[in-house]
């Protein structure tokens, strides 16, 4: 079972955090990197059934590295303490556009859909989106199926009405996240079950659902949809 391979893998890593301890656990680390390698495709697959274009990905274009870039952090610990995959059809992880993504985390698994962390471009193309197709985002996001698992859309809100917007207007509130991302959390236990990607699967229907409506404004905008090489 999953949480007994990767989950306890991370357990211990967060206690032993450095390359000495990852060596002297180099089988380990190497079984838990092919279960994690396994997931993904079978997650890859699962998206594949609502959106096609998701079964041309491979597992590299969404799994990330598990050493930590401490170039620029006070924290120098080398390895990260989740794993996380990132399935965004059909540019990868390193696309703009919305996505699917799983966090695994003792104790703050979850999965995410939407967007993060957007040059302020593209949220005003989001917003403007939004704006002038209202009743379209409304019938997504005030919708009893999509509440059943997200029942808020949005997070890091502004204090006020963006920039060029009417702060007046009824709807405002929906322009103010400078993220349009959701999240249901996912207990440990939840992944004892063999079935856990199939029981996500209602969830990430809902998910293509904004990713479908964010993506059509970000593709529109003209903005490049590939993050900057670093």
């Amino acid at each position: 079972m999953m949480k007994n391979r990767i989950l306890t893998f991370l357990k211990q890593l967060k206690r032993n955090n450095s390359r000495e301890w990852l060596a002297e656990h180099k089988a380990e680390y190497n079984a838990v990197m092919e279960e994690r390698n396994e997931l993904t495709q079978r997650l890859i697959d699962a998206i594949a059934s609502i959106e096609p274009e998701a079964a041309a990905m491979s597992v590299n274009q969404c799994v990330y590295r598990l050493m930590r870039d401490t170039r620029f952090s006070e924290d120098k610990t080398p390895y990260k303490t989740h794993i996380g995959i990132f399935i965004c059809p059909p540019l990868g992880k390193k696309s703009l556009l919305s996505g699917y993504y799983l966090h695994l985390e003792p104790g703050a698994s979850a999965l995410y859909g939407g967007n993060y962390e957007l040059p302020t471009p593209y949220l005003t193309a989001i917003r403007n989106d939004i704006r002038d197709n209202i009743d379209e985002y409304l019938a997504i996001v005030e919708s009893a199926e999509f509440k059943e698992f997200f029942p808020e859309v949005g997070s890091n809100l502004l204090k006020t009405a963006p920039k060029g917007f009417d702060r007046d207007w009824q709807y405002i509130d929906y322009l103010r996240p400078r993220e349009f991302g959701v999240m249901m959390p996912l207990p440990d236990a939840f992944f004892n079950r063999p079935d856990f990607i199939e029981r996500l699967l209602p969830a990430l229907a809902q998910i293509k659902r904004l990713n479908d409506f964010i993506n059509f404004a970000l593709t529109e905008s003209g903005l490049p949809l590939m993050r900057p090489s670093r």
